[in-house]
């Protein structure tokens, strides 16, 4: 097999991580998610980025990438301010399972 050649196959399965992860996100209400939140699993991914594409970052264990999000303050852990937010506002968030982590996005209007 050449170089070209894995390419290719690594970017075949890229295209259908990525396939499946779209079809794996749902839009969800926040009440359905609570107790996700409290078992610490949820990770929140800021508006500006593409929550497929983190998924499949993360899913492809490329830390330089979630690092670098992470500093940013883009990708972090859902804080209890955030969780009394959407709580208050009965929030319905983007949601998909990159186990052991559940992501979650509230996209600007």
């Amino acid at each position: 097999m050449t170089a070209t050649d894995k390419q290719d196959k690594q970017d075949k399965q890229d295209e259908l991580l990525r396939a499946r992860l779209n079809l794996e996100t749902a839009r969800i209400p926040w009440s359905e998610l609570q107790r996700h939140f409290a078992s610490g699993t949820m990770i929140a991914v800021s508006d500006d980025l593409d929550l497929i594409e983190v998924a499949a970052r993360i899913a492809g264990d490329d830390k330089e990438s979630v690092s670098q999000w992470m500093a940013q303050g883009r990708v972090t852990k859902v804080s209890d301010q955030l969780a009394t937010a959407w709580f208050e506002a009965d929030a319905s968030l983007w949601a998909v399972v990159v186990k052991p982590w559940i992501l979650v996005q509230m996209r600007a209007s």
